[in-house]
């Protein structure tokens, strides 16, 4: 081959080296930090770069992205010593590449201890029940502490969450059954609301239904009593309309008479004073009209006498006397009145012994038991 052929391939190879060592391509969201003779030159933006060959040379590579990184589960202290495992998510960004590269060996291992000594110490200062409902609290505490101390690194930490929180296996235990107790307290605190206020809805009924049946039998009583008092108007009306016979009244008395003990509850009975009274006006009555003449002056020994009786011994019934005006078939009526009243009187009676004598019974034979 020519040598001047040689010479020219070799010419055209080390120009295409040459401007392909010059020419960098950078890709977006990525950053490169470029070192001329092992010395920190510059950082690379997205696009086209031209760089100097073998002078210039890519020392990182850094994406400047958010990233995220997650830590493993690391076992924390708490204030009432217990050892809990947690693990924690973190959210960070590059800001400055050459701070990224050259502050910090490893950024993420630095980033990774520094979390776990800061949540130590947060965790440290905090119990059990306390640390488990206080993430919010010490998401902030760990962020302000990470970024503060990476801004020197060029690194921005956005997030710090807490993934889990693992408390051991006999403290999950005991709070299972805290959790059951208070469960079943609500519950039971719960039924007994439900059971006063069923109470106290059915007191309400109760006393509700109590109050109508009380006005109800209110307003029946005074309705029978109206009817009652308009039933003894209009019968005494009756009577002082058609001006009834002081007979008819007398008759209408001793009626009424076998009515005093018809209750079975009566174990006692009343003979009213009038009684005799009664008797007289009936005798007296039949004795007016069994009198064939009219009736004959009283003399005045006579009448005085008599009131005398009257007034001394009001209960006894006065005796018919041969010169009375009183015929036989007078005193006949009035004996048979005094005995349909002694009659009634022993009826009452009767019918009294033997309301009573199924209870003495009754009671004779529980005293022999």
């Amino acid at each position: 081959m020519d040598p001047v052929v040689i010479v020219i391939l070799v010419a055209a190879l080390v120009v295409v080296f040459l401007v392909a060592s010059t020419v960098r391509i950078v890709p977006q969201a990525r950053r490169y930090n470029i070192e001329r003779f092992g010395r920190y030159r510059r950082t690379l933006q997205p696009g086209l770069n031209l760089v100097l060959p073998v002078a210039d040379r890519i020392n990182t590579k850094l994406d400047v992205r958010e990233q995220v990184y997650s830590s493993d589960p690391r076992p924390v202290i708490t204030e009432d010593n217990l050892v809990v495992n947690i693990d924690t998510v973190l959210y960070y960004q590059i800001t400055d590449p050459r701070a990224a590269a050259y502050e910090v060996a490893d950024y993420l291992q630095a980033i990774d201890q520094l979390t776990v000594t800061t949540l130590r110490n947060v965790i440290g200062s905090m119990d059990l029940e306390e640390t488990l409902t206080s993430r919010e609290e010490i998401n902030s505490r760990l962020r302000a502490v990470l970024d503060e101390a990476t801004g020197k690194w060029g690194i921005r930490v956005n997030r710090v969450e807490i993934k889990a929180i693992d408390p051991p296996a006999t403290i999950k235990e005991a709070m299972e059954k805290q959790m059951r107790a208070e469960r079943d307290k609500r519950a039971a605190i719960l039924h007994a609301e439900g059971e006063r206020q069923a109470k106290i809805l059915t007191a309400e009924g109760t006393k509700q239904k109590d109050i109508l049946e009380a006005q109800g039998t209110q307003q029946a009583m005074i309705l029978r009593a109206d009817g009652e008092a308009k039933a003894v108007e209009l019968v005494f009306q009756a009577v002082h309309r058609n001006n009834a016979d002081p007979k008819v009244l007398a008759y209408k008395y001793l009626e009424t008479l076998p009515h005093l003990a018809s209750s079975d509850n009566n174990t006692f009975w009343v003979i009213p004073g009038e009684l005799t009274e009664a008797v007289r006006t009936v005798t007296r009555a039949f004795g007016d009209q069994a009198t064939a003449g009219p009736p004959q002056p009283v003399q005045p020994e006579e009448a005085a006498t008599a009131d005398h009786d009257d007034t001394s011994d009001e209960t006894r019934i006065p005796q018919l006397e041969a010169g009375s005006m009183v015929s036989l078939d007078a005193a006949a009526a009035a004996d048979e009145a005094e005995k349909q009243a002694a009659a009634a009187v022993s009826d009452a009676k009767a019918e009294a012994e033997a309301a009573k004598s199924p209870q003495v019974q009754r009671r004779g034979r529980t005293s022999g038991d």
